[in-house]
């Protein structure tokens, strides 16, 4: 019985965990690393184990860094099984189908810029294929339902929790037997905040030997939620007056679901103008939307019954979908008094980054981040200060104002993370998913149990 580490150690990205057990060898989750280009050349190491070896993969969410990299998996020869929920199901292939997209666009972009300069090189080619990506799906099998235990392989068994960080998100407790050994394993995912407006809060975690847990914000607290969208309203306000746009970088799973109810909520309220136009620029985005409508069990109990009685909590006027990418660039000609929201969250692809170019350089401008982003992706070095960053292989100013606004977040902070490792009582806790200074930080205030920062590829053996 072993447990090793392959993604997200001492790192934020590309989670990816196995277990071995009486002789099968399961993976939970198969992320891609997000950030640099150093980052995107590690999407392309070996995995640090043989992807024909593994028998099954127990996803946790649909969040790129933790599923990012199924496609790669198959490409390499892995014949097993995907678990998980059924929404988690629905927004993988979403995800995974984009991911495919933007990296066959970005090898067509490579390529031209070598042939430029006059490069035979003909190794330019996408991590992998939207045909790889499709042929991944076959992968998906049993489909998780919270709180009920699935039989994965004779002796290991797993019950997907809540963790309400994501529609379908979970946290995969498994029970494990290898001859004489038993011994049970909590993997944390990632772990939503408490008291959000659309998903449910993460179910209370069972008690356990070990656990493997996140800790992307394992050093610092949250901002309360009702002093954040004031700040959001204030800052769109403010914006408005000053005579320019509103740029949301934004994630499509969750956040930008939030915000849609947020918007409608100050124009309900008074404290957004009711011709406040909104752009919600994301194709994945109004997808997962619709999907958040059809899988209601995941969803505050209010939200659901609106949904159920056919309101629509995150609709209101001066609302647009924009799919087509001419519709994209036609909000380009827009100056002032739009909120437009695109992906990516961290500004690493998608269309959020034509709308930077457009609106960063004016003074009357604002961009407002919502989320995390990760050291060495576009939108850390601006929230750091940037004056100057590279569009399109444009030098590009820094003159909009720039927003942090955190209490948004769709992660658990410090205090709610501590609380949900001590209810699990665990006598060996691995720390993963977090930047190395944040796991130092958070493992300073754990108490009665064996901490462990594991290296990339460590194996250890868990407690019984």
């Amino acid at each position: 019985m072993r447990l090793s580490f392959h993604g997200a150690d001492r790192g934020v990205t590309g989670s990816c965990h196995m277990v071995e057990c009486a002789g099968k060898r399961i993976l939970i989750d198969c992320g891609l690393y997000q950030g640099g280009r150093e980052l995107d050349e590690e999407n392309s190491q070996p995995f640090g184990f043989d992807p024909t070896s593994i028998d099954y993969v127990l996803l946790t969410h649909a969040h790129l860094d933790h599923c990012g990299r199924l496609p790669l998996l198959h490409k390499k020869g892995f014949h097993g099984e995907i678990i998980t929920t059924a929404p988690s199901r629905e927004l993988a292939r979403l995800v995974l189908l984009d991911a495919a997209h933007l990296q066959e666009e970005d090898a067509r972009y490579r390529a031209r810029i070598a042939a430029r300069r006059g490069s035979t090189d003909q190794r330019i080619a996408p991590l992998y294929s939207v045909l790889d990506a499709l042929n991944s799906f076959e992968h998906f099998g049993r489909t998780a339902v919270y709180d009920e235990q699935i039989e994965v392989a004779a002796d290991v068994r797993a019950t997907f929790i809540n963790a309400g960080h994501i529609l379908g998100s979970a946290s995969i407790y498994l029970q494990l037997t290898e001859g004489s050994q038993q011994s049970t394993v909590l993997f944390s995912g990632d772990l939503g905040n408490y008291g959000g407006p659309l998903l449910c809060d993460p179910t209370k975690p069972p008690t356990v030997a070990n656990v493997v847990m996140e800790t992307t914000y394992g050093d610092r607290l949250h901002k309360p939620l009702g002093p954040s969208v004031e700040e959001f309203y204030d800052a769109v306000t403010d914006t408005f007056r000053r005579g320019g746009n509103v740029v949301v970088p934004t994630f499509a799973l969750e956040r930008a679901q939030e915000l849609l109810y947020f918007i409608s909520q100050g124009i309900s309220r008074g404290r957004l103008m009711k011709s406040t136009q909104v752009f919600v620029d994301s194709p994945m985005a109004i997808s997962a939307t619709e999907i958040m409508q059809r899988h209601l069990e995941g969803l505050q109990p209010e939200i659901a019954t609106l949904i159920r009685e056919g309101h629509d909590p995150f609709h209101f006027p001066g609302l647009h979908f924009t799919r087509e990418s001419a519709e994209s660039v036609a909000l380009n000609k827009i100056q002032t008094g739009a909120i437009i929201m695109a992906g990516s969250g961290m500004c690493t692809g998608g269309r959020v980054r034509q709308h930077l170019k457009h609106n960063l350089w004016r003074p009357e401008s604002s961009i407002i981040f919502v989320g995390y982003a990760a050291n060495g992706t576009l939108a850390r070095r601006i929230i750091d200060g940037a004056k100057e960053i590279n569009l399109f292989g444009e030098k590009i100013a820094v003159r909009a104002r720039i927003y942090t606004i955190n209490g948004f977040s769709a992660h658990a902070d410090q205090a709610e993370l501590l609380a949900w490792q001590k209810q699990t009582g665990a006598k060996r806790t691995f720390l993963v998913h977090g930047e190395e200074e944040s796991m130092r930080s958070f493992a300073t205030h754990l108490g009665n149990t064996q901490i462990d920062l594991p290296e990339p590829n460590q194996v250890f053996e868990p407690l019984e």
